[in-house]
């Protein structure tokens, strides 16, 4: 059952990522449904609140942040608790993170970059071919100078459009969950770049939603 729960929630996540784009930083996303004695919760963040970076590691220092990130997001207990009469206890997480998932296309330009060395190479032995030759070389260059444009610009559009995101989802099996009436959030203390949660919980007797800040952690069920 956490399997098929886990699986619900990691495709909640990938529509989150196509409905929530247009991010904003320094706001964080949580969101709470109740399953029986099961709470899920996803929260979605804005790579620059995590790491403080929306792209690939450049450098080691930065490869690390986004490691000790994945690790954090991995304890919910330091970044939650919930009432304690509730029982509420971590049976499943799976975090996310879009920061490298444009890395393959970033190989692929490189690639092309290899083929542009090979064309001139060939541009080199072009002395030894007739004028034909020539001609079909010329037609290769232009097809390859317009793959590379297209390249080129599916490259500025991903870097322009590409916001890195995480997304951390958990079940959670609570014993007593009729008890369960608030939540602490301890996620501004490890990320203080974040200035704004909003909760959005819906349980199987009450439905509400709530704005944190640094100076208000709690939320109320």
């Amino acid at each position: 059952m956490l399997s098929t729960l886990t699986m619900s929630t990691t495709a909640s996540a990938e529509d989150a990522f196509r409905q929530h784009d247009a991010h904003v930083h320094g706001v964080v996303e949580f969101n709470i449904a109740q399953d029986g004695k099961d709470l899920l919760m996803e929260i979605t963040a804005p790579g620059a609140d995590v790491v403080g970076f929306e792209h690939a590691p450049s450098n080691k220092q930065q490869q690390l942040q986004l490691e000790g990130a994945i690790a954090q997001l991995n304890n919910a207990g330091e970044l939650i608790a919930f009432s304690s009469a509730s029982n509420c206890l971590l049976a499943d997480v799976h975090v996310t993170e879009t920061l490298t998932a444009d890395e393959g296309h970033e190989s692929h330009a490189g690639h092309d970059h290899d083929e542009h060395d090979h064309d001139s190479h060939a541009e080199h032995d072009h002395d030894e071919h007739d004028h034909d030759s020539h001609a079909e070389h010329d037609h290769d260059e232009h097809d390859h100078d317009s793959h590379a444009e297209h390249d080129h610009d599916e490259h500025d559009h991903d870097s322009h459009a590409g916001h890195g995101d995480f997304s951390a989802q958990y079940v959670f099996r609570c014993e007593n969950i009729e008890q369960l009436t608030s939540l602490q959030v301890n996620w501004f203390r490890h990320f203080p770049t974040t200035e704004t949660i909003t909760v959005q919980a819906i349980t199987e007797s009450n439905q509400s939603t709530a704005q944190l800040t640094p100076t208000d952690t709690v939320f109320k069920f």
